[in-house]
């Protein structure tokens, strides 16, 4: 009996049912010259797809819900339900976002393996974690350098 959690789903009682391991029969025939370059381009574009709509997720999706929100709050005198409002539209964009990151990232695999690539993980977590990196970073450098520790935004106070 194995008892690796990478193998029972992390259960050691046994693995839960749809949570085995792809096991492919083959390695993939490569295709032609042609046909590797067109996969690789189509994979590069989903790469590409996937890493803008990852970038969506650190500043464009929050501030639509912001804006969403204070729609809300205007048409309904309510700071309250338009806060509700708001946080449920951002978290339905996100969950909805999440959900097409993982489709694309499943079709990445496929397109891989057209190419004769033998791929067996996704490319999801990498993108996603680089572009929250990528955005700590620009956001670190506005709140640091440009935003400064001189400037305040009480009138009246610093420059």
């Amino acid at each position: 009996m194995r008892t690796d959690p990478t193998d029972t789903g992390g259960l050691f009682v046994g693995r839960r049912p749809g949570t085995a391991p792809t096991k492919y029969r083959a390695l993939p025939q490569r295709g032609s010259r042609a046909r590797q370059r067109v996969d690789a381009l189509l994979a590069h574009a989903l790469i590409g797809l996937m890493a803008f709509i990852s970038l969506l997720f650190w500043g464009p999706i929050p501030a639509g819900s912001l804006w969403f929100a204070s729609r809300v709050q205007y048409w309904t005198g309510s700071v309250s339900f338009g806060i509700l409002c708001g946080f449920a539209a951002m978290l339905l964009v996100l969950f909805c976002g999440l959900a097409l990151l993982k489709r694309l990232d499943r079709a990445w695999i496929l397109v891989r393996r057209a190419a004769g690539v033998d791929q067996r993980s996704g490319v999801m977590p990498r993108v996603f974690a680089y572009t929250a990196a990528i955005c700590a970073a620009i956001f670190a450098f506005w709140f640091i350098v440009i935003n400064g520790p001189g400037s305040s935004s009480m009138p009246g106070q610093g420059g």
